[in-house]
């Protein structure tokens, strides 16, 4: 195997060594600042390359992905001086440091076992040569199944790239091919079998923006279990809150039914009786709470295109939260109608299927001049309890369907049958509504300013920001209805910032 390093003519390094904290943004998360550089060794045989797997031991749950810039050494350093330090190193790539939570306990800080382990080192593809690149120049980032979870430079840096090399040089004689992992930014968190995780390096202020291309590394299931004569796998609420990256993360993906929660914490004070991550205390935070309150939040994580637009409430004060049921439609084509359209089709069967607590939501492609749902088929979906539904196209028998109690957004009313535009296709995929994805389980929520669309996974960390927020601007509603102006008040600056968190405590 090679690892993106061969230019060099090295098929192993001789030494992995890798720095615990360096940016600033992963220093914050975890809420103390080192003074000076501190490391720990990686063992070769935890190398691995691009479209690799890494095995997630039995009787685990703490695997977590690090994605890292690699310094390759190319003139020997020993005894060098920081402003000399980066020019010892010869390339640049990408790495990726994974680590088992589970066993730092057991490793008392030397991070043998719990970062050791065959395929825990993933780096490469390629490798960039750094001679006209500043140390500064680096960027590095990271994807969880397509998702951007990293991204950070290396001029945010604490320590140096050349500082590294130096207070390495030393101790110990830096030869050609070692790698420094340099560290890891802030969105670190834990992955499960099946997950892709992908890191890539590149410049892309130098000439050409090279870059080493992705770093691929699929988590798969162990199966053999440690033996009793060494220590086993144990953890603790600190190392869950780690491991995810912050208590938030971490109860997102207790919600979201990936992680074990805390001690002294329920499963069922943490998931729906129906497996939904919509929980008791999930709906008493998203109570009273504005449609645009949370979508102010997603818009903060970088969620932007949430909302199925174009849609509205068939009764004045409606409101819809639950989890999205999917059903999609085709442009019409009379073959397609003739073997698709009839019977029990598609549209028949998702409102003859949906659960309670769920919202259909249809794709109708935008158009309104159609019917996309029907008296009956409302009066179905109200019957077995649904939430509500969306559709993004007309709804027939619009007065009878306002006549009934469930929400339904639409654009609006349109007496056309099934066969004018559409062709009923499939169920339980991903579609697009109102320019919006939505896949079955989204959490759908909507009032009269609209409907969007909550990745299950970050319910609970929106869920509680918005809440905090919706109390918030009730505070300064009741200001400006007072008379204070809103310049410094909306946005709060610290003066009335410091009035109101001492008006909350006093009211806790």
């Amino acid at each position: 195997m090679t690892y993106g390093i061969e230019q060099l003519g090295i098929e192993t390094p001789g030494k992995i060594i890798a720095v615990h904290l360096n940016y600033p943004s992963r220093i914050a998360q975890r809420g103390r600042t080192p003074e000076f550089p501190s490391y720990f060794f990686k063992p070769s045989s935890s190398l691995a390359p691009t479209g690799g797997t890494i095995e997630r031991p039995a009787g685990t749950e703490l695997l977590a992905f690090e994605g890292e810039i690699a310094l390759v050494i190319g003139e020997p350093a020993r005894w060098v001086s920081p402003a000399d330090g980066w020019k010892h190193v010869a390339q640049v790539t990408a790495a990726n440091d994974f680590g088992l939570y589970d066993l730092r306990a057991a490793d008392k800080g030397s991070n043998v076992r719990n970062k050791g382990g065959d395929g825990f080192t993933p780096v490469g593809p390629t490798a960039i040569p750094t001679a006209g690149i500043g140390q500064d120049a680096w960027r590095v980032r990271t994807w969880v199944n397509g998702e951007l979870v990293q991204d950070d430079t290396s001029d945010t840096l604490k320590f140096t790239f050349g500082q590294l090399v130096a207070d390495l040089s030393q101790h110990m004689t830096l030869e050609t091919g070692d790698v420094i992992l340099t560290g890891t930014p802030a969105g670190s968190s834990v992955v499960v079998p099946g997950d892709v995780v992908e890191v890539e390096v590149d410049a892309p202020s130098a000439s050409g923006a090279p870059t080493t291309g992705r770093l691929s590394t699929t988590v798969t299931q162990g199966t053999t279990a440690f033996g009793d004569f060494g220590n086993t796998p144990a953890i603790d609420d600190k190392q869950r809150v780690e491991a995810w990256g912050d208590e938030a993360a971490h109860a997102a993906a207790v919600a979201a039914g990936k992680a074990s929660p805390l001690e002294g914490e329920s499963l069922v004070s943490t998931s729906s009786t129906d497996g939904s991550p919509l929980t008791d205390e999930i709906r008493a935070l998203l109570d009273g709470v504005a449609v645009a309150t949370v979508s102010a939040a997603l818009r903060k994580r970088g969620y932007v295109d949430i909302f199925i637009d174009g849609v509205h409430p068939n009764h004045e004060g409606d409101t819809i939260l639950g989890t999205a049921k999917t059903l999609r439609f085709i442009p019409f084509r009379p073959d397609l109608f003739k073997a698709h359209g009839g019977g029990f089709n598609a549209q028949k069967r998702a409102f003859d299927t949906v659960e309670a607590g769920e919202v259909l939501v249809v794709e109708a492609r935008g158009i309104p001049s159609t019917g996309t749902v029907g008296d009956v088929l409302a009066l179905r979906a109200q019957y077995r309890g649904a939430a509500g539904i969306v559709t993004d196209g007309g709804v027939r028998d619009f007065a009878a369907v306002q006549e009934f109690d469930i929400p339904v957004f639409s654009q609006g009313a349109h007496p056309s049958v099934l066969g004018r535009r559409h062709v009923p296709w499939e169920t339980d995929v991903t579609i697009a509504c109102g320019g919006a994805a939505v896949q079955p389980g989204d959490i759908i929520m909507g009032d009269r300013d609209g409907v969007i669309v909550i990745p299950p996974f970050l319910l609970a960390e929106v869920a509680r920001e918005a809440a905090a927020q919706e109390h918030a601007d009730a505070w300064v509603a009741e200001q400006v209805k007072k008379g204070a102006p809103v310049d410094g008040l909306f946005p709060m600056n610290a003066e009335w910032r410091a009035r109101y968190e001492a008006e909350k405590e006093a009211q806790a």
